[in-house]
Formats: structure tokens, C-alpha cells, sequence
């Protein structure tokens, strides 16, 4: 019955969409015009289809006697220009119907009334670049420029998933093999999500629930789907930002405080080393005890961290200012949120290439384990990273794409973006393992000194083993390397305070331009549904931000961390794969890969 219902609806569409176009445009122009005399209104129409005919039907025949057009004659042969993005053939608007033939009419003289209207034609915008936000009273916002769309899409895009989960997936499932299924999943998944959902936001010009509602009336699950699901994520993804803000505020002390283990009083006011952090790391120490102030388990969460709610709620509020002005204001904060990590990226990648160790480190990510291509396991890992870094299903790509014109070519932005979002994964696995390799190297060559030490004492017993592999392959993915082994590497550098200072920087904006296209998914959504038709945009912004920052606070106690794994783990993996595929079906079976 739903298909029954598309197809009878997409025989008439054609007919309806270009009498919707031609009233709309009569419709505008009718302001100007002077209602008292039948004639004028005549001849205008007259010279309107005149004009019409023109923009679509090539002239082969012109009146050539007194300049005068007479309806009746015949044009042949449509003449299009070349269109790209949406308004490529696929996308398209049927085209005026050509062996339509206009009536015969009486020629009428013309007055000042009509040149007025005549003019007022001219300045007019054609009719086939009236889309969806286009028409009158629907006011949409833009972007000031491509630049800054693409740059916006790509902060969206390269996150922190591209620093900390790609150079440990790589190591773990085959090193340089493992790029082979990476970037087939690229291909045959990544760019034609990545391109579907770039190419309906921007023919229909609206966010995730206004698209899909507008594609069925059915498929309005999908769009509120996406809405859930961003907003769940940009809960716990804002986290991470604030454990970035406390890190960052603490990396200009000297020396840093996860440098040393700290010490402690005892009853008989002596002072000695925390034995917890003597037979853990400072940095392991400080991560888990004083920033998180991590509690035994999920059911007994300590007191109240009264530090990571400050954090918190600085980083909402830091959101808010951010979107608050709309993709106007964002748009230009990401000039500086999405340049200034590579930035950070190439400085670290000079420093890191001049590392003792370094040339191990890389040569362990990228050395390929052919074997690892039999393991299902891998190639479903390749796929999962491809659809989680590039930020598929969320609704962010259709709420950006939303802003842009409808003549947009966004086959090359897909093809931009994804490829830039895979190669700066590579590029910041070489950056990560020349650091990892630097401290593998220097915790190897300890080990070594200590036992030649023991050997020396002829203490034969109990010797140390030392592996330089087993060393790289101890690397971790999320917080564990960002917040324990590369701030280790970074303790052994001369001036730590200024590379934890750049580290961390780094690692704040690369995560909160990912917010900005979590949340704008959630926010655009929310204004095409008009839940809130009297409400700003600001207020619906100020709400949404209001209302994460005190559900975020879970986190801010002994059991955040716990909290946090868990919606992480199961709040964005399967329900964006189910999204996805209903998203592809929907355009395939319902919308019409024709159209």
C-alpha cells in the first residue's frame, strides 16, 4: 500500500510541481501589479511565458517583423546547462513540458505598469532554482562561504576518534594490511552514506525529521531516530571535552602534576610516595584518582566531583555561546576549530620524527600482517571506524548540507571530506606512534640497564624481560592513550608544559567541532518540527544546552567513568547502523535513486 500510495503520487508530481513553480511565481509578482485593469494583467502574463519559454526551450523560430512573440509558434529541443550536486539529473525538477502549446491571445498595448513588471521579472530568481526554504516567508540561514562549509564538515568529521582509535585499530588488526579493508569500506560504504546524506539535505533544505518526513510521511522515525541518538552521544562526547579543559588548565603548572607520584602524610608526620600511584604511574595515578576520582565499581559512586562539574559546565557553556548565533557565528569559530589541530598535528609530527625510537614506532603501525585479512573481525572493525569517523546517520551532515544552495556540488564535497577525514587518520597515527615508539624505546632501554645492573650483582634471579614489541604493542585506544600514555611521552619531553599545553588544545577543539555538528543535527531538527513555533532559535539552543548540562552530571562522580563507558559502548553503535540502512532503503525503494 505505501509503495502504491508513492508511485500514484510521483505520476501527478510532475504536472504539480511545475504549476506550484509557474503560481508561485505569478504569486510574487502580483504585488506589483495594478489589480484595476484586466488588460495589464493580461499582457504581463503574457510576457511572463514568454520569458519562461525562453529560459527552457531552445528558440528556433523568432518573430523578426516588429519584435512582437507570438504564442503559438513552435520551439523544439531543450537546452540544458550543465547542473552539479543536487540539481544533477537525479535530482532534478521535470522540466517544462515542451509540446504544451500556449492559446492564442489577443495582443493588448502595453503600459509604464507593465515595464515596471517587466523589470521585477528580470531581477527574479529562475523558477528552477525554487527549492524547499526557498519560498516566500521560509527565510533559511546560509553559509558566508564554501570555505567555510567544508571546514565545518570536516571539524564534523575528523574528531577524536581519528587520534585515538584509528593508529590502535591499525596495530591491533595487521598494521598496513589493515588499510586494505579500511579504505574498501571507504568506498563501497563511507562516501556513498556520506554522499546520500549531503545530497537530500540540501535538495530539500531542511534537517534530519524535516527531510525524511518529507521524502513519506512514514519515515519521520528515521529523522527523530538521528535526533535521540546525537543528542544521547553529545552528553557523553562533552565529557571528554571537560576532562580536556582540566587537563589543559593544569598543563601550564610546574612541574605538571602527573609527572611524580604524590606524596603523602603520615601519623607519625613522616612523608612518603602514594603507594597506590609507586606501583602504578603518575599518570595512571592521577587519571583515575584525582580526576575522575574513580569509585570500585558503578554502585558505589564516591562524593561529588565538584571539579568535573565545573569542567562540565563550563564546556555546555562554551557550546552554547558557540551555536548560539546560529551557523553565522559557528561557522566562523571553525576557522579556527578545524585549521588549528592540524596545526598542532604537523608541529607534533616535526617533534616527534626527531625522537629516539620513532622510526619503530611507525614502522610497527604500518609493518602488514597479511593474515589479518582472513579474520572477519578486522574487516568489521574497518567498516565500524569508516562509519563512526566520518559521523554517518547522526543528522549533522543533513543539518549542514540544509544551509548550503541547492546547486551545490556536493559529489565532490563527499569525495573532499572523505578523503581528508581518512588521510588525516594516517597522518595522526604516524604523529601518535613516533611518541609511542619514543617511549617504548625508553622504557625498553631501562629495563635493559636494570638488567645489566642485576647481572652485574650476579642476581640472575627474577630478571627482567625486556621486549621492545611487546612495548609498542601495549599501545590503548580512547582515553587510555590520550590521558595515560601520551601525557607519559610528553612528561620526558624538554618544556613538557608546552607540548601538554598543545596537546591538549588540540584535543579540545577537535572535540567540540564535532559538538557543533552533533548538536546542530539535534537543534535543526527540533526548529523544522516547530514543537516551540514562538520560541528563537536561541532559546531552543539555550534549552538544549541547559538541559545536557544537568544530565551530565552523572559524570561527575565516582561512577561517571562507568556511566560514560556504557553509553558509549551501546548508545551509538547499533541504532546509527540501523538508522543507516534505513536511511539507504528509504532513498532506494521510496524516495527514487531517479530522483
Amino acid at each position: 500500500q505505501l509503495l502504491r500510495r508513492q508511485s500514484s503520487r510521483d505520476i501527478v508530481l510532475k504536472t504539480q510541481r511545475s504549476i506550484d513553480q509557474h503560481e508561485l511565481r505569478v504569486s510574487l509578482y502580483l504585488n506589483y501589479a495594478d489589480l484595476s485593469a484586466c488588460a495589464v494583467v493580461l499582457s504581463f502574463a503574457l510576457i511572463y511565458l514568454k520569458e519562461l519559454r525562453g529560459r527552457l526551450v531552445s528558440e528556433h523560430s523568432t518573430s523578426s517583423s516588429t519584435g512582437s512573440h507570438r504564442p503559438g509558434s513552435h520551439h523544439h529541443g531543450l537546452h540544458h546547462t550543465p547542473m552539479y550536486g543536487a540539481t544533477n539529473q537525479a535530482f532534478m525538477s521535470d522540466a517544462f513540458d515542451e509540446s504544451s502549446e500556449l492559446e492564442e491571445a489577443k495582443e493588448v498595448d502595453t503600459t509604464k505598469a507593465v515595464a515596471d513588471l517587466v523589470a521585477a521579472i528580470e531581477s527574479a530568481p529562475p523558477a528552477d532554482d525554487l527549492v524547499e526554504g526557498d519560498k516566500e516567508g521560509d527565510e533559511r540561514e546560509s553559509w558566508d562561504s564554501k570555505i567555510m562549509f567544508l571546514l565545518a564538515t570536516i571539524g564534523y568529521a575528523v574528531g577524536l576518534g581519528n587520534v585515538w582509535r584509528f593508529p590502535y585499530l591499525a596495530q591491533k588488526n595487521g598494521g598496513g594490511a589493515f588499510l586494505v579493508p579500511y579504505f574498501i569500506m571507504l568506498c563501497i560504504q563511507g562516501i556513498p552514506i556520506f554522499y546520500l546524506e549531503l545530497a537530500i539535505g540540501q535538495r530539500l533544505r531542511k534537517g534530519a525529521i524535516g527531510v525524511w518526513s518529507q521524502v513519506s510521511p512514514y519515515l519521520g522515525g528515521i529523522g527523530i531516530s538521528s535526533a535521540v541518538v546525537s543528542y544521547i552521544v553529545a552528553l557523553y562526547y562533552n565529557t571528554i571535552i571537560a576532562w580536556c579543559l582540566i587537563y589543559l588548565l593544569h598543563s601550564f603548572e610546574s612541574p605538571l602534576p602527573w609527572a611524580d607520584c604524590p606524596t603523602r602524610l603520615y601519623a607519625n608526620y613522616t612523608y612518603d610516595h602514594e603507594p597506590e600511584c609507586v606501583m602504578a604511574s603518575p599518570t595512571q595515578f592521577y587519571w583515575y584518582r584525582t580526576t575522575l576520582q574513580c569509585s570500585e565499581n558503578v554502585d558505589e559512586p564516591e562524593t561529588f566531583n565538584y571539579h568535573m562539574a565545573i569542567a562540565l559546565i563550563v564546556s555546555w557553556f562554551l557550546v552554547y555561546i558557540c551555536m548560539v548565533q546560529g551557523i553565522t557565528s559557528s561557522g566562523k569559530i571553525v576557522y579556527m576549530t578545524a585549521i588549528f589541530p592540524y596545526v598542532v598535528l604537523i608541529i607534533f609530527f616535526f617533534r616527534g620524527i626527531t625522537l629516539k625510537g620513532a622510526a619503530d614506532g611507525v614502522a610497527h603501525l604500518f609493518t602488514p600482517r597479511w593474515e589479518t585479512l582472513l579474520d572477519p573481525v578486522v574487516w568489521l572493525e574497518a567498516g565500524t571506524q569508516i562509519f563512526f569517523s566520518l559521523g554517518l546517520a547522526f543528522g549533522g551532515l543533513i543539518a549542514f548540507s540544509s544551509y548550503n544552495p541547492a546547486n551545490n556540488n556536493c559529489y565532490r564535497d563527499a569525495i573532499l571530506v572523505s578523503f581528508t577525514n581518512c588521510g588525516t587518520s594516517m597522518f595522526a597515527g604516524v604523529v601518535v606512534f613516533s611518541v609511542i615508539g619514543f617511549k617504548a624505546t625508553a622504557t625498553y632501554e631501562r629495563c635493559i640497564a636494570e638488567r645489566d645492573h642485576l647481572i652485574k650483582q650476579n642476581a640472575t634471579n627474577n630478571l627482567p624481560l625486556c621486549n621492545l614489541e611487546k612495548e609498542l604493542a601495549n599501545s590503548a585506544s580512547g582515553t587510555g592513550l590520550a590521558f595515560i600514555i601520551f601525557t607519559e611521552a610528553i612528561n620526558q619531553f624538554p618544556g613538557a608544559q608546552l607540548w601538554a599545553v598543545l596537546f591538549f588544545l588540540m584535543l579540545f577543539t577537535l572535540g567540540i567541532d564535532s559538538q557543533f555538528g552533533t548538536l546542530e543535527g539535534v537543534v535543526t531538527s527540533l526548529v523544522d518540527m516547530k514543537l516551540f513555533p514562538n520560541l528563537p532559535k536561541e532559546w531552543i539552543v539555550g534549552g538544549l544546552c541547559l538541559t545536557c548540562c544537568m544530565i551530565s552530571m552523572c559524570f561527575a562522580n565516582g561512577a561517571g567513568s562507568y556511566i560514560f563507558q556504557l553509553m558509549d559502548s551501546f548508545a551509538g553503535n547499533f541504532p546509527l547502523l540501523v538508522i543507516a540502512l534505513c536511511e539507504c532503503i528509504s532513498i532506494s525503494y521510496i524516495y527514487g535513486i531517479r530522483r
